[in-house]
């Protein structure tokens, strides 16, 4: 028995070499017309480097990461017997695990001389490194003697895309996932999906489109190719569901945001697809009570009164405080209100609105500040500053 292995991949165009001169040159108009009669050439366009034809594949080429390995098996009685009990065997070993690819794990009853047995395998690559196709076949002679022998076939599996993630922290529960991905092979890309499956805790909304007439249009044009050695950006703004942002002791520590799914498809649309291992970030920490803005105004007139609404929440899951809020004068901000005033207790992972009114003196972007919460219970208090800035410009100005 004859044994071949041979792996399934598409075609590639044909590429001429264009060659061409002078036409006051020896040669004359005789190049040009050799390749305006060349059948592999494109008609108007025969200078150029591309041709109508296809071109089966001279070896084994590249293979990458997320897309699917095919191979065609052939094993063939080159003598003038007949063998039984045929049986064709193909696994692929990678650095971490042995998979069975055939078909079919009967043992064919004979095999004629001049006959084969044929077989195609199809395997989503999964991992980097190096892969070996081992082929075994086992059959017995007309005499009874029993055969084995096997094949060794070794490929690399390369990594097809590079992605780096960042994460950015809002002051609200928001997160921000920036994603960078890099076409790290030798031929474009066609980006057909870039997702982000977002974990339990988290909704998720696209920010790579633009709203063009009613119709969400790509940041990257109609046709989204990405050439070799480009990089592009893809931005996704996650927010917690609602039954874990009224939580306020839920999100803490490291979370998990979700996971990448990208499709892509290159040359003759052979399709490949990666998905991410779980995204994690490492939520802010807040401390034992957190201060965050609900409402202010962008823009303010000087020395007007403006509200602004704050949401304070008890962030400990076992401690009740008892709360006093003090506000505290700026050289530009001033409290309108009583300050010292009770505001009660605050049971564990729970909050309060408050709302609250300023004036300021100064023009300009002004910063807020001057907040402080005391904990009667521990005698503890907890200063804030900065939390937020506010536009402010004289009242002819704005109007």
């Amino acid at each position: 028995l004859i044994f071949a292995v041979m792996r399934l991949t598409k075609p590639t165009l044909f590429t001429n070499i264009p060659v061409t001169c002078e036409e006051r040159d020896l040669p004359g108009n005789l190049f040009n017309q050799l390749m305006k009669d060349d059948p592999s050439t494109v008609k108007g366009a025969e200078t150029l480097m591309l041709g109508e034809m296809l071109t089966l594949p001279q070896n084994f080429g590249n293979i990458f990461l997320g897309e699917t390995f095919s191979s065609y098996i052939s094993v063939h009685n080159d003598s003038n017997q007949v063998v039984k009990d045929i049986l064709v065997k193909a696994d692929l070993q990678t650095s971490s695990q042995r998979l069975n690819l055939s078909a079919s794990s009967a043992a064919v009853a004979e095999l004629k001389p001049d006959c084969c047995i044929d077989d195609v395998i199809h395997h989503e690559v999964k991992e980097i490194g190096t892969h070996i196709l081992v082929c075994a076949v086992s059959y017995t002679t007309q005499t009874g003697e029993k055969m084995y022998f096997r094949k060794f076939f070794k490929f690399q599996v390369l990594k097809p895309l590079d992605v780096k993630t960042k994460f950015y922290n809002a002051e609200t529960d928001e997160v921000f996932l920036e994603a960078q991905i890099q076409n790290i092979t030798t031929s474009p890309m066609f980006m057909e999906k870039v997702s982000l499956e977002p974990s339990m805790m988290y909704n998720v909304a696209e920010l790579n489109t633009v709203d063009r007439g009613g119709e969400g249009e790509s940041t990257f044009g109609s046709r989204t190719y990405l050439q070799p050695m480009d990089t592009r950006q893809y931005l996704y703004c996650l927010k917690p569901k609602q039954e874990f942002a009224e939580k306020a002791g839920v999100i803490k520590g490291v979370t998990v945001i979700g996971k990448l799914d990208i499709v892509w498809k290159t040359n003759l649309g052979e399709r490949g697809r990666l998905q991410t291992s779980q995204l994690q970030r490492m939520a802010p920490g807040y401390g034992d009570v957190r201060l965050s803005l609900e409402t202010i105004p962008d823009t303010v007139n000087l020395e007007e009164p403006f509200d602004i609404t704050c949401k304070i929440t008890n962030c400990s899951s076992e401690r009740t405080m008892d709360l006093v809020l003090e506000m505290c004068n700026t050289s530009s901000i001033h409290w309108c209100g009583v300050s010292g005033r009770q505001l009660g207790k605050l049971h564990p992972s729970s909050s309060l609105h408050l709302a609250l009114t300023l004036l300021s003196s100064v023009q300009g972007l002004q910063s807020v500040s001057g907040l402080r919460l005391t904990d009667t219970f521990l005698k503890r208090t907890y200063e804030y500053d900065d939390i937020a800035q506010v536009c402010v410009v004289s009242s002819e100005v704005k109007q």
